[in-house]
């Protein structure tokens, strides 16, 4: 059943994605933000256990990695709708536990996969669905970052369960298997860094991905997702070395057709439609839930485990 107002919601962890989602809902006016907790932030509960003791419809959760799995767990089984950062575990098996927490409580599992709500990337999406482009032959999807995350957990494998496919490669491998329906039956894989990687490629079937920190890319960011096909090609690439301004273009020949320019304001989308959803009272969705399985996996097999 949909709740009788607002969904009251719980937020844990403020940094500035979890603050990001948070003012995303506030200004969507989608959820009201009924308790924050964050042990470094001052006027903020200093405990999980004491967020959960609030009465909620929903818990948002963007701490650190390793904390993911474990805490979307504890709130599902209170029956609690979760909406959770990626990656949603450090393995497919933490995901694939939260994912089975969820479908036991039969509330709804959101991930912030952020990418697949940025317009460009959606066109691509509904171009390759609509068969603009023909059969799909091949795909090149690139996620190169001038900079590494700032907090040393990032660089711990037991902390982060990996370092840039997991933190940047999660996006590319979800891209690909939300538009293309991924499986891979092949996944070969060249890491390079440690003690976590830093930089990586990946061949899955007909799908190439790369990834990195920390590189000499002469611009913030370097993301492209070019989807090759039969009668054309869709392309999506961030504009000026942007990590938020992404352009979709359509190639026919020598021809190009812009379908998609900045600006475009993205990056809470996928926190504003959980809350929105929580609020229309929908329930476990197995096929969403299915998705967030497969990309673990396909994460896991780039990993060689």
């Amino acid at each position: 059943m949909p709740v009788a107002t607002l969904p009251r919601l719980g937020f844990l962890g403020v940094g500035w994605i979890g603050r990001s989602r948070l003012e995303a809902i506030e200004r969507a006016g989608c959820g009201i933000v009924a308790a924050v907790a964050d042990p470094a932030v001052e006027g903020a509960l200093a405990s999980f256990d004491e967020l959960l003791a609030h009465a909620l419809d929903g818990v948002v959760i963007a701490t650190p990695s390793a904390l993911h799995a474990e805490q979307a767990i504890a709130a599902l089984e209170q029956g609690l709708p979760v909406f959770v950062q990626k990656p949603v575990g450090r393995t497919a098996a933490e995901v694939r536990a939260v994912v089975d927490a969820a479908a036991r409580a039969d509330v709804l599992l959101g991930v912030d996969l952020s990418y697949r709500h940025a317009a460009a990337f959606a066109e691509a999406h509904e171009q390759v669905g609509a068969g603009t482009v023909g059969e799909v032959f091949a795909a090149d999807l690139v996620f190169h970052n001038a900079y590494g995350p700032d907090k040393p957990w990032f660089r711990d494998p037991a902390l982060a369960g990996g370092g840039c496919v997991i933190d940047l490669g999660t996006h590319l491998v979800d891209l690909a298997v939300w538009t293309l329906g991924l499986a891979p039956r092949t996944v070969a894989s060249r890491l390079r860094g440690a003690p976590v990687e830093t930089w990586a490629t990946a061949e899955l079937d007909h799908v190439r991905i790369a990834c990195s920190w920390d590189l000499h890319a002469g611009r913030d960011a370097w993301v492209e997702a070019t989807f090759f096909g039969s009668t054309g090609t869709v392309r999506v690439t961030n504009v000026g070395g942007s990590f938020y301004d992404f352009r979709c273009e359509l190639y026919r020949g020598t021809r190009r057709e812009l379908l998609v320019e900045p600006p475009d304001d993205w990056p809470g989308r996928a926190a504003v439609e959980w809350a929105r959803r929580v609020a229309a009272g929908e329930r476990f969705d197995a096929d969403q839930g299915g998705a967030f399985v497969r990309v673990a996996e396909i994460v896991d097999r780039i990993y060689g485990r």
